[in-house]
């Protein structure tokens, strides 16, 4: 029972976060080429967590480091900034996590992220750096019908280093409607997955995605303003391959359509004083991870 409601929070974590507490450890890489931008962007992404049972029953703690490098390729000579201050960015969180049982077979997860988030431009760390990001969710399963189990999420979630800087609902409602096939809706992800065989799946996902960082000491912008932030938000949906190795060794591969893309800097009150074109609709990301 303990470990059935141990994978269960790992798994539910796995949907509330972009860090997916379900993995021990993670690479990732994603790719946004420039065609019909100004800017090619690059992700590289590892990530390693560890769980931790607590003395009372059916409680957990969570503990992780996730680092991530973002590369930004500008292909337009003619902004008006230094391109050297933000080509590269770095982001850095802790992770700790919690969950506990509650009454009417719900249950309580709390994650906390703090963080920095900072250009590599930078030579020695400020508070300006620091991030915090955080989850509250309530979870219940249903599992009446056996052959079509199912299972709510609700809760919010904040991060100051994602594309989407404010509060975010969380809401996933997940479904088996019949023996390889199950759905996923909500935000912040939403998928409808098949499973061609025990090593091979496929899944139709949507999702929102995005970085945001601190620019220390800031970087001129049209020789009068200085951005502090920059931002950048999408939305993209797509069609992603799992290969399962093993039971706890898979290989995901994603190609998604961006519906909607947004690069920004921004001033210390958060304010847009340039938008960098970004017409990119190609989204490729491979994914490599060791999980529960």
């Amino acid at each position: 029972m303990r470990v059935r409601l141990l994978l269960l929070f790992l798994f539910i974590y796995s949907l509330a976060s972009q860090a997916q507490l379900s993995d021990l450890a993670r690479l990732d890489f994603t790719f946004i080429p420039n065609k019909g931008s100004d800017v090619e962007y690059t992700r590289s992404r590892f990530l390693v967590n560890y769980p931790l049972k607590l003395r009372k029953e059916g409680q957990f703690l969570f503990l992780g480091v996730d680092y991530s490098n973002v590369h930004l390729r500008f292909k337009d000579n003619n902004l008006p900034f230094d391109r050297e201050l933000l080509n590269d960015f770095k982001l850095l969180d802790f992770t700790i996590g919690f969950t506990k049982p509650l009454k009417n077979g719900w249950r309580l997860g709390v994650r906390i992220q703090p963080g920095i988030s900072t250009n590599n431009a930078a030579r020695n760390l400020s508070a300006e750096d620091a991030v915090f990001s955080g989850d509250l969710v309530f979870i219940k399963k249903f599992e009446k019908d056996i052959e079509r189990p199912s299972r709510l999420i609700v809760g919010l979630s904040y991060s100051q280093n994602r594309g989407y800087v404010f509060p975010l609902p969380f809401i996933s409602y997940y479904r088996k409607f019949r023996p390889d096939w199950s759905y996923n809706l909500g935000i912040p992800k939403s998928n409808l997955q098949y499973h061609l065989s025990d090593k091979h799946r496929i899944k139709l996902y949507a999702q929102l995605d995005g970085f945001t960082s601190n620019i220390q000491n800031g970087a001129l912008v049209n020789e009068n303003e200085f951005a502090e932030l920059i931002n950048m938000s999408l939305i993209n949906g797509g069609l992603q391959y799992e290969y399962h190795f093993t039971e706890h060794f898979q290989l995901d591969l994603r190609a998604a359509y961006n519906f909607s893309l947004s690069n920004k800097l921004k001033d210390g009150d958060n304010n847009t004083i340039l938008t960098i074109d970004n017409d990119s609709r190609s989204y490729l990301r491979a994914v490599l991870k060791f999980k529960i």
